[in-house]
């Protein structure tokens, strides 16, 4: 996991805000479903692209969900689109190679990030933050026909709804990069969820967010 010098104080205070106090002015809401909220905005900037914000109740218990988010094993059980995700050494820390695969006629990427988990006390509520972000490893190169996804960020804070159930926030956006037509990036994007083994699939196209139910 990262040092503590990758993400401020602020960083992870915002998130518990949010799990809180959920901020979606100005937001699209394009999935409802029985469990989660999936919200997008589009980015000024960077025309085609959003960032998303995912709020619900998912059937775990805090503890257990944030230790299977961090398991990169997991993941690669239910994420169709890893081709290869492992933890690598980056100036004595952790950080994660992942390597995500993308429909023809769109070259795969890959991207170095670190995270953080903490658990941090937030207006009386026991809140489990998990952050992570792409950061730039010159001595890591590019591999040949892969993109380097450069701007990934995420956030993820999970706190106790009931004896059983965990109340979610997750912001997420990545610029997965190239020269993709407008008219594919479009239909990767559009926002669809599906329920998978108790839990919940999101899926934004640059992003597959699953947050699990308890393990059969």
């Amino acid at each position: 996991m990262a040092s503590a010098s990758r993400f401020s104080e602020e960083e992870f205070q915002k998130a518990c805000a949010e799990l809180q106090h959920l901020q979606v002015s100005g937001w699209e809401l394009p999935v409802v479903t029985s469990v989660v909220k999936v919200y997008q905005r589009p980015l000024k900037k960077l025309t085609g692209l959003h960032e998303y914000k995912v709020s619900g109740i998912v059937r775990s218990p805090p503890d257990l969900l944030a230790d299977v988010y961090m398991d990169l094993e997991y993941r690669k059980q239910w994420d169709q689109y890893v081709q290869e995700l492992r933890e690598i050494k980056v100036d004595g820390e952790e950080a994660v190679y992942w390597q995500m695969k993308y429909p023809f006629p769109m070259s795969n990427r890959d991207c170095v990030y670190v995270r953080q988990r903490r658990e941090l006390n937030f207006e009386g509520q026991k809140v489990h933050v998990i952050l992570a972000q792409s950061i730039s490893v010159p001595w890591f190169s590019e591999k040949s026909g892969m993109i380097r996804v450069k701007q990934y960020k995420q956030s993820l804070a999970i706190q106790s709804y009931d004896s059983w159930r965990s109340e979610v926030f997750m912001y997420y956006f990545n610029n997965p990069g190239g020269q993709i037509p407008f008219w594919i990036l479009n239909n990767f994007t559009k926002v669809r969820s599906q329920k998978a083994a108790g839990g919940v699939k999101v899926n934004t196209g640059h992003m597959l967010v699953h947050l699990p139910g308890p393990p059969m």
